[in-house]
């Protein structure tokens, strides 16, 4: 169980964690609180499933939505770091993607964009992954918590 390893990892190291999740419909929040002890190092998330939701609570302007898409490197960038901030976290894992039946803003069922947010940096990866939409679901939490865990954890 990676996500244990995680929650002790974080514990250890007195960092905190939330999300913002679209494509992931909360399972990243889910998977933490699972792991007993996690309420030491996970602070919330937010589920900003439509637009509307991300404009709102992240402030993510239409203009960006418009421009390029809620699937795409800018959002999931924009989800991060403003998730962040409304969560007052040290590190904000954000997910935005297309998990499918079909194809969506031309971008092909499995694309997911991570946003991984953090007082010294701020990353966004792109992945192509297969399956049911479960299967991508649970493929893209698994890994943001591997990246999570590869993160440098010198100094708040």
């Amino acid at each position: 169980m990676r996500e244990a390893a995680l929650i002790e990892f974080l514990n250890d190291h007195h960092w905190t964690i939330g999300s913002v999740e679209s494509i992931t419909g909360g399972l990243f929040a889910k998977t933490l609180t699972d792991v007993p002890g996690a309420s030491k190092v996970f602070k919330g998330s937010l589920v900003t499933y439509s637009n509307e939701t991300k404009m709102r609570l992240l402030s993510i302007p239409q203009e960006t939505l418009t421009k390029y898409g809620a699937v795409s490197n800018e959002i999931g960038s924009l989800m991060a770091m403003n998730g962040k901030k409304a969560l007052n976290v040290d590190i904000c894992v954000s997910f935005t993607g297309n998990a499918g039946p079909e194809t969506m803003d031309q971008l092909p069922v499995g694309t997911c964009f991570i946003g991984i947010a953090t007082a010294q940096s701020q990353k966004v990866f792109r992945l192509s992954l297969a399956g049911t939409r479960n299967d991508i679901r649970k493929a893209a939490v698994e890994f943001a918590i591997g990246e999570v865990l590869k993160l440098p954890f010198a100094s708040k």
